[in-house]
């Protein structure tokens, strides 16, 4: 499923150096020596800092950003790459968002709405892409369909269970305190407007009330513990609650509801050949709350410096809409076919920002990775956001059969960075792995477009790896003669190393070396990267 989950609010309640890398014009990489004692970050970070931390530099910003809007001051500048089409595998995306205006591409081979397969791909008015999808939003998770198939001889069936048993009564119990906090925010928010005469408070207008009234104080004593969670005012709150109550209610009565069928598309999603081309062209979203794809897509490749929200990692984009990823965990045949689709519709690089931890046509999507790596195309995969190592838990997909030699040469997998460098650098959800994560990229709190031209700041690897994949595509643009593998090897060759000491998984008791939670140590690095680039580039 979408990598993004909404940060469940009982969280706050309860509880190696670069080789070879001298460019041209006297730019000189980021020096990395001395980069693991440099000072922390004392101040907060600007607003304009918060809805742009990721592009930033870590050696000039103390922000363990991409060097992004460094690369452009000093190596893009105003040179004209080559467009490339990046497909985002993903929920529905908002095409006519004004800060994607002019970057989603574009199937000239096919002539709108006539029901004709124009272009003889198999895909009728794929227009701007695809949508595997139909008109389905919600599904179940994949450990829930295995049980709901009642295949008891499956190898993890026992396993499947055991999660689901778990996982109901989390989300019943979450459900139950959600239920409570609401009722008490409320209780505690009238009593206080009725005191103050107004709804529209303060926190020192709160903080200032001086009762001997037990209830009334009690009420001051919860909008005190509300503010001091930095959750905004007693409506942010209330409001953060009610779309936690709809989070758990689509996670106990479509996710996790063996009864529930989803799909709409009239195929057999175990047989990979039935009814090929299901499905239509409407890569849109559903519904308004199906913003995950937007979100993505904007970090990728939302207009820069067009005044209008927030800039995207690269120019030169189009974006390949395709739809795959409903509102629960996606399937193994859509996913396979969406890659294949992206390769043989022209992509040069693919985002997939999903996963889950059963796949049982997981050999469909090997072979698709491998058929995108064949031809000449960079995959990058969110890593996860489950706190887990996946040198030892499963996560779908990947291009590793149990820590086995590598399917693909251009398979890149991204963790989460939060926007403060130090101990807590690592997003507490992130996941990490010596072998199955390649690098590491900003994913907490990220500001990008949603749909219908509005933004909101979003957190997950689902954000860190479109970062990875602009890095890809602006490669890609300048250097079209470097090969997708060659690729992959600049992103995590010329990425920021570090050695700091950082919480892992968000428990303060597994601390590790930022060194040890991926394949190369490193933060992806847009400035270096393009140096490297241009070496490697001028050697051929």
């Amino acid at each position: 499923m979408k990598l993004h989950l909404r940060s469940f609010l009982l969280t706050y309640v309860l509880a190696a150096t670069l080789f070879g890398c001298g460019g041209t014009s006297g730019v000189i990489s980021t020096p990395v020596e001395n980069i693991d004692t440099m000072p922390l970050k004392a101040s907060e970070l600007t607003e304009n800092e918060k809805k742009s931390w990721g592009l930033l530099d870590l050696a000039k910003d103390t922000i363990p950003g991409m060097s992004v809007e460094r690369a452009y001051e000093n190596i893009i500048k105003n040179k004209k790459g080559q467009t490339v089409i990046v497909a985002v595998i993903d929920s529905g995306i908002d095409i006519d968002h004004e800060d994607l205006n002019g970057v989603i591409w574009k199937n000239t081979k096919e002539i709108p709405n006539n029901g004709k397969d124009d272009d003889n791909n198999g895909y009728v008015d794929d227009i701007h892409g695809w949508n595997f999808l139909g008109d389905a939003y919600d599904e179940q998770l994949e450990y829930v369909r295995l049980l709901a198939s009642g295949n008891t001889s499956d190898p993890r069936y026992a396993e499947a269970q055991k999660i689901y048993d778990e996982e109901v009564q989390k989300y019943t119990n979450y459900k139950i305190r959600y239920e409570q906090m609401l009722q008490q925010i409320t209780a505690a928010d009238d009593a206080i407007a009725k005191h103050l005469g107004k709804t529209n408070y303060t926190k020192e207008e709160v903080n200032a009330i001086k009762t001997t009234d037990e209830s009334l104080e009690q009420s001051v004593a919860i909008m005190k513990y509300v503010y001091s969670l930095d959750m905004g005012s007693a409506a942010d709150f209330k409001n953060e609650l009610q779309e936690g109550l709809v989070s758990i209610h689509e996670r106990l009565n479509f996710n996790l509801n063996k009864d529930f069928k989803g799909r709409t598309t009239g195929d057999n999603p175990d047989d990979l050949d039935d009814k090929p081309g299901y499905g239509n062209g409407n890569v849109k979203h559903v519904k308004k709350s199906e913003s995950h794809g937007t979100h993505v897509a904007a970090i990728i490749a939302a207009k820069r410096d067009n005044g209008l929200g927030m800039n995207g990692v690269a120019n030169n984009v189009k974006i390949m809409p395709i739809r795959a990823v409903p509102n629960g965990d996606e399937y193994d045949k859509d996913v396979a076919l969406a890659i294949r689709y992206a390769v043989d519709n022209g992509a040069k690089v693919i985002n997939a920002s999903f996963g889950k931890s059963f796949s049982p046509h997981s050999n469909w999507v090997y072979d698709a990775l491998k058929y995108a790596s064949d031809n000449d195309v960079v995959f990058v995969h969110a890593a996860g956001n489950d706190s887990k190592n996946l040198d030892v838990e499963f996560n779908f997909p990947n291009d590793q059969v149990n820590n086995g030699p590598e399917v693909s040469s251009s398979f890149i997998s991204v963790g989460a960075l939060d926007p403060v460098y130090g101990t807590k650098m690592v997003s507490g959800f992130s996941n990490y792995g010596k072998i199955n994560v390649d690098i590491f990229a900003p994913g907490g709190k990220i500001y990008s477009a949603t749909p219908e031209n509005e933004y909101d700041t979003k957190g997950g690897t689902s954000m860190a790896a479109p970062g990875v994949a602009g890095i890809a595509a602006l490669i890609r643009s300048h250097y079209p003669s470097l090969t997708a593998a060659q690729v992959k090897d600049i992103i995590i060759n010329s990425g920021t190393p570090l050695t700091t000491k950082v919480i892992v998984g968000g428990d303060s008791n597994n601390v590790q070396s930022f060194s040890n939670l991926s394949k190369s140590g490193k933060i992806a690095n847009a400035y270096n990267a393009l140096i490297m680039a241009e070496t490697i580039a001028k050697k051929q």
